[in-house]
């Protein structure tokens, strides 16, 4: 096991780790936990009985969280179209163009969060996979973030919206907020990933894919979600 420092054994002892906690009882739990200096993000952890290695059970997307991540997010949009370089501009992006883009990212530039880019400007984009591969910034048509609608991918990203994908061991990990965030904000957007990732099961998923969740700060303990209460909560709201 583990050993935890003084402070994070002094968290340990504000909730019960073998309770499921209800949403939004969680929630308060969570921003209780605040313990460092900097505002906190807050994240969620699915479990799911995926196994990635399987094309029939891969689970991966894009939700827009309704009150953002807490984070100002820096786009790069990749075109040639002038047409959809303006709309790019008008949309927020933070930095719109082509060649002179593909060779500042060869040179090691890297001070953007999101690429955005039309399909006929990947040929050249896919070379740089070994440098935008492994920092999670290659765009892809599964996430929709190559597209030929600019503008409204543009303006998600810049209101909000993340990317998820399976770990290799079939679990999910999302920004969900700040620990500053009102304990509406934070539960809007977990129900909005929760609303996402159920409307996009995989066809090789079996039964009740998701296997658990928890809440966590970046320096807390995890907090388990009652799984029941968050599939009540969708329903009533006739949104799963």
């Amino acid at each position: 096991m583990a050993k935890h420092g003084k402070r994070y054994l002094e968290l340990l002892k504000k909730f019960d780790l073998t309770k499921e906690y209800p949403l939004k009882e969680a929630v308060e739990i969570v921003k209780n936990l605040k313990s460092a200096k900097f505002d906190e993000t807050v994240e969620l952890s699915i479990k799911t009985n995926l196994d990635p290695t399987k094309a029939d059970q891969i689970l991966r997307g894009a939700v827009v969280l309704p009150y953002g991540r807490g984070k100002t997010v820096r786009v790069l949009v990749i075109v040639r179209d002038p047409e959809k370089e303006k709309e790019a501009k008008e949309a927020g992006a933070d930095y719109v163009g082509y060649s002179e883009y593909l060779e500042k990212i060869k040179e090691g530039w890297l001070d953007f969060d999101a690429i955005v880019a039309t399909p006929d400007v990947m040929p050249e984009l896919g070379k740089l996979g070994k440098i935008l591969g492994p920092r999670g910034l290659m765009p892809s048509p599964k996430t929709g973030t190559v597209t030929n609608e600019i503008r409204q991918v543009v303006s998600e990203l810049k209101k909000g919206r993340i990317e998820y994908k399976l770990d290799k061991s079939g679990n999910l990990h999302l920004p969900v907020g700040k620990a500053s965030f009102p304990s509406e904000y934070i539960y809007e957007n977990v129900l909005a990933v929760f609303d996402e990732i159920l409307k996009n099961k995989p066809s090789g998923a079996k039964g009740s894919f998701i296997k658990s969740a928890y809440l966590s700060l970046t320096m807390s303990p995890s907090v388990k979600l009652s799984l029941n209460d968050i599939y009540k909560l969708l329903r009533e709201r006739a949104r799963w």
